[in-house]
């Protein structure tokens, strides 16, 4: 039987403490290199920042729980054109961010005893929300062999063992391993998935538009169309556009999911802000040329860090398919908690892998100028030398 969330045993975010050291150390006059956030460090582009002081001398009221219209219309119109996938206005919600969209879908459907499958590494949130709904996270661990994936065999496995399972994970490219699903797949997972009719899919689609790879983006949704009245893809504008702080993101599912998840935001806080919402329509619609341009700045930072992080023989690092993390096993340290502190004294904030399932790893964003990433890089470098 799963605890119920308390005060006391809702864990922080891993991340968010890691961030936050890093900034109190800063702002003693301390050298840190902040590796812990995804946050691009790009600007929103500027006609959505146009479009924001055109909307913020206007009367901003409440708007509708699910989202206003424009920008419903305008993620349906975005699926349609980068998905092909065609979704009514009550298959569309909007929420304060990709985060609690997800949130608000494990509260509308979870109860005490229900289990949700989610690969590892994984997105240090997923389980402290699966927990703060009383159900409980299944843990599936992949491996590098794998892309760190999710396998039809270990999907088919943990399905086998679960009690009360209601949810699978999957999240591409992957927080912290930027691993992409090719179609077959993904087509894999489908067969498994139509033994179980029960089960729904949380497709976490925030960093789709981030990739490194000239192929088309594969989506369990568009891939296997009879599964899409039991899946939910989550996007948003936080990573692809960089408006992390404006809180906007979006669910496209079923009917029943999308009102259930609305009603849930109804209560919680009512509505996203209905300025931050003008403005994700402003980058739905407007000019995408920004998307690309910035895709291949991260590309660059991306090689220069795995330039660095290559040479030193103790890191084994994968090259990720997208998204905009590094997920290096540093193969001379035993506890990846107590080098990530170690490494934090040296002036290197990192995230370390036990955060994401995954032990012995520590994760860098490579969102931030590529001068410091490499500077960054190369005091982890030294580091781990300097304790051989």
């Amino acid at each position: 039987m799963s605890t119920p969330p308390t005060a006391d045993n809702i864990l922080q975010s891993p991340i968010l403490i890691m961030a936050k050291r890093a900034a109190l150390m800063r702002a003693q006059g301390r050298d840190v290199i902040d590796l812990t956030l995804g946050e691009p460090d790009f600007n929103a582009p500027p006609h959505v920042l146009e479009a924001a002081h055109a909307e913020v001398s206007g009367r901003l009221t409440y708007s509708p729980s699910n989202g206003i219209e424009p920008l419903r219309h305008a993620i349906r119109m975005r699926m349609k054109d980068i998905r092909n996938l065609d979704y009514a206005d009550g298959q569309v919600t909007v929420g304060c961010g990709a985060k609690q969209i997800i949130y608000n879908a494990f509260q509308a459907t979870l109860k005490s005893g229900d289990e949700v499958i989610v690969p590892a590494p994984y997105w240090a949130s997923y389980p402290a929300m699966i927990k703060m709904c009383g159900a409980r996270p299944l843990i599936v661990s992949t491996t590098r062999e794998e892309g760190f994936r999710l396998t039809a065999e270990h999907l088919e496995a943990a399905l086998r063992l679960a009690k009360s399972p209601k949810w699978v994970v999957l999240n591409a490219p992957g927080n912290p391993s930027g691993s992409l699903y090719s179609r077959k797949q993904l087509l894999a997972i489908a067969e498994v998935l139509r033994r179980y009719p029960g089960v729904m899919v949380l497709s976490d689609d925030i960093y789709s538009e981030i990739r490194y790879t000239n192929d088309p983006y594969q989506t369990l949704a568009a891939v296997a169309p009879d599964l899409r009245d039991r899946i939910l893809i989550v996007d948003g504008v936080s990573k692809v556009y960089a408006m992390t702080g404006w809180r906007v993101g979006w669910g496209c599912g079923p009917t029943p999911l999308i009102t259930a998840i609305s009603s849930v935001q109804s209560q919680n806080c009512t509505q996203t802000s209905t300025l931050s919402q003008l403005a994700a329509v402003a980058a739905l619609n407007g000019s995408q040329a920004l998307v690309k341009e910035r895709n291949a700045i991260y590309r660059q930072r991306r090689d220069s860090a795995l330039s660095v992080l290559g040479a030193c023989e103790a890191i084994d690092v994968a090259c990720p398919e997208g998204a905009f993390y590094l997920l290096p096993r540093i193969r001379t340290i035993k506890d990846d908690q107590a080098f990530a502190l170690i490494l934090l004294e040296a002036g290197v904030a990192t995230v370390p892998g036990s955060a994401f399932g995954i032990p012995g790893h520590l994760r860098l964003s490579f969102a931030t100028d590529e001068s410091i990433l490499i500077a960054g890089c190369e005091r982890l470098v030294q580091k781990i030398k300097a304790s051989v």
